[in-house]
């Protein structure tokens, strides 16, 4: 089998590359090996967004990369488009994969690239984030979009790959810009690997959280109350308070003391931990008597509160804190997941204060209260 790319100094480049730099390295071939899953999906997130492209004309493309789930591709489309329409996608994939199209390099100036792309506001908004003078443009067919590389030599190699999911992303993670669409996908060099990937989809299906929740009526959550907002149902209620029973009663085994903090602290409280600063864009701001207050996110700040209220002595250390805390995050609305990533959730936190040299001892010790915990279950 020929190669597909190679790698030179642990950079794996593509085959066009190569030959525009005059260089040889280490033949990379086309099978499920990490390197070149990365070039062959790198590429079929490319062929996608040519389907797209064929089947929605109006669509303007931000950026494609490979994930550690498969690749995925944000862009912009004034056509409505759901799950149903990704077969349609994948048999136009595959119609273009057919025609095996070589995939070609080429490269222009950042003017150039300017001027050629002044008409997409998605390209310009790829292009502030480059540094460089020159852009490199990968075409296949009548499909071309900025790329760094590294991709296969022709979309005629392309062929077990499935589009597994849509969601919505913003324009460059942040909340703040246009909302645009993303669909996931997975590609493999072989179909029987293809094969093996979608039924541990299916099995992982089965057992998804959100399907068991729903069975078991165990929680739910309503477009009304808004997105990442869990509503613990009866039963879930009393799965946790039962739960909660069992780990306070370990936790105060172990010497951990129960406290509570506020869901909401003075933001000049967040400015002085930092989480301010550093997290803010995902923290809940409010006004109170023209005071600036932070839903907490964390119960860290709370805590150290608490330790603050009498003076210590070394002797009393360690001081073990514990409690049950309802957080809140600002979540990106194409992040959020069930149970698993949400906008509010109860947080089984902890803070220990002590010396240095009794650090190693408190690791220790919460390790090994991690791993009796999982035994146990």
């Amino acid at each position: 089998m020929s190669a597909i790319a190679i790698k030179v100094n642990d950079e794996v480049i593509d085959l066009v590359t190569a030959e525009e730099r005059g260089v040889e390295g280490e033949e990379i071939e086309l099978d499920n090996s990490p390197e070149s899953l990365d070039v062959l999906r790198h590429s079929t997130a490319h062929l996608m967004a040519q389907a797209i492209k064929s089947l929605y004309p109006d669509a303007e493309f931000y950026v494609g990369p490979t994930v550690k789930e498969g690749f995925y591709y944000d862009f912009k489309t004034e056509s409505e488009i759901g799950e149903g329409d990704l077969k349609k996608i994948e048999k136009q994939m595959l119609s273009f994969a057919k025609k095996k199209y070589k995939i070609e390099k080429y490269t222009i100036s950042m003017d150039e690239a300017k001027e050629k792309f002044k008409d997409d506001h998605l390209k310009l908004a790829v292009m502030e984030r480059i540094s460089d003078d020159k852009i490199s443009i990968y075409k296949q067919g009548e499909f071309e979009d900025l790329c760094r590389g590294p991709h296969l030599p022709s979309i005629g190699l392309i062929r077990y790959f499935k589009l597994t999911k849509i969601a919505g992303a913003y324009l460059g993670g942040d909340s703040k810009n246009e909302m645009l669409t993303r669909i996931y996908g997975i590609a493999f060099a072989d179909k029987e690997s293809l094969k093996e990937h979608m039924t541990m989809l299916a099995e992982a299906a089965k057992r998804d959280h959100r399907k068991i929740g729903n069975e078991m009526k165990l929680f739910t959550f309503r477009e009304e109350v808004g997105a990442g907002f869990p509503i613990w149902l009866p039963a879930g209620g009393r799965l946790r308070a039962r739960l909660e029973s069992l780990l306070f009663k370990a936790h105060r085994k172990r010497g951990y003391q129960p406290v509570r903090g506020p869901e909401m602290l003075r933001a000049d409280l967040w400015k002085t931990s930092g989480h301010y600063q550093n997290y803010g864009e995902n923290m809940y701001f409010t006004q109170i008597d023209d005071i600036e207050f932070g839903v907490k996110p964390m119960n860290c700040v709370g805590h150290i509160k608490v330790y603050e209220d009498e003076l210590h002595s070394y002797r009393d250390l360690p001081i073990k804190y514990f409690e049950y805390g309802v957080v809140h995050r600002h979540e990106m609305t194409g992040a959020l997941h069930g149970l698993f990533r949400v906008r509010e959730f109860t947080q089984d936190d902890a803070h220990i204060f002590c010396t240095v040299d009794q650090i190693e001892e408190q690791i220790i010790e919460v390790v090994d209260f991690v791993d009796k915990t999982y035994d146990y279950i």
